[in-house]
């Protein structure tokens, strides 16, 4: 598998481990956190408190891809996110612009991004990967179809795992014709995109089936709807976003284990203890002489 070399920094290569996205989502209406984040300010001292807890690189977006969410013009995109990716970047962090559009792309490109985090896989834009061969940077090819008003409603599949690779390969090719190098690129099997419930699963399961497409596998599990289900109260009431932070750091230790390239989480600390456990377990059946051969 080619890495990731040319386009991220030596520590983030060099870190032997599962890396760990912390969110900041510059919105007024995020589904995991309400809009707390909302002013630059606020935004950027989250970001700098994530970092501190073990954060590898920031994902910082401007609109909510929330289920049902409407779009925003690309004006407003820009005000939110490009104060903030510009102030995160001069403090040294490795920046992510989580975005749908190729301008938004290219705008934070030039503050200090140096991912793009797009939830359709170019599929919203179709300047997308064109911005992408052309700055050069690290880009996360979702799987995705439909935007958030109607993606619930795609949630059919005759095998989730194998449709959901099929599609991302198709995206891996689109962008590999665009000129997109493939040490750029970055799949996501789209948890909770046109999946709202147990589809998520298999995905999660079967991550291998992902990763023998020759390219890392980013996973973004946090707060999901699916892990609300998972946790319901004798009620059958949905656990809040706010505490499903203990099932996504589970997620985070499989995940890592299974060779996850890196996880997108809310709530950094908890996942940041659950990679490096991961990496121990994993040296550990690894090592010669160590009885693992015994049963």
């Amino acid at each position: 598998m080619p890495p990731l070399s040319a386009v991220l920094p030596a520590r983030l290569r060099l870190a032997g481990r599962t890396l760990v996205m912390g969110v900041v989502n510059v919105t007024p209406d995020s589904f995991s956190d309400g809009g707390r984040w909302f002013e630059p300010g606020a935004a950027v001292r989250h970001g700098l408190q994530l970092l501190a807890d073990g954060a590898d690189l920031l994902d910082v977006g401007g609109e909510s891809t929330r289920p049902n969410a409407g779009r925003v013009p690309v004006e407003v995109e820009l005000a939110r996110v490009l104060p903030v990716i510009e102030a995160l970047a001069a403090e040294g962090a490795v920046v992510s612009a989580d975005t749908t559009r190729a301008s938004v792309a290219r705008a934070a490109v030039d503050r200090g991004a140096l991912v793009i985090n797009d939830v359709s896989g170019g599929l919203a834009d179709p300047e997308m990967h064109r911005a992408v061969a052309e700055t050069g940077v690290c880009y996360v090819a979702m799987h995705w179809r439909g935007h958030a008003d109607v993606m619930d409603a795609f949630d059919e599949y005759d095998d989730v795992v194998g449709d959901v690779r099929s599609e991302l390969a198709a995206r891996l090719a689109e962008l590999q014709a665009a000129g997109v190098r493939d040490e750029q690129i970055v799949l996501d099997p789209g948890l909770g995109f046109a999946k709202p419930g147990a589809s998520n699963w298999p995905l999660l399961a079967h991550l291998d089936a992902l990763q023998s497409l020759g390219r890392p596998v980013l996973v973004g599990a946090s707060r999901k709807r699916f892990l609300g289900h998972l946790l319901a109260g004798p009620d059958g009431e949905p656990a809040g976003p706010l505490d499903r932070d203990d099932a996504t750091a589970a997620i985070t230790a499989l995940a890592a284990a299974a060779g996850a390239w890196c996880v997108r989480v809310h709530e950094v600390k908890g996942s940041a203890d659950a990679v490096r456990v991961a990496a121990a377990w994993t040296a550990a059946r690894r090592a010669p002489g160590t009885g693992a051969e015994h049963p």
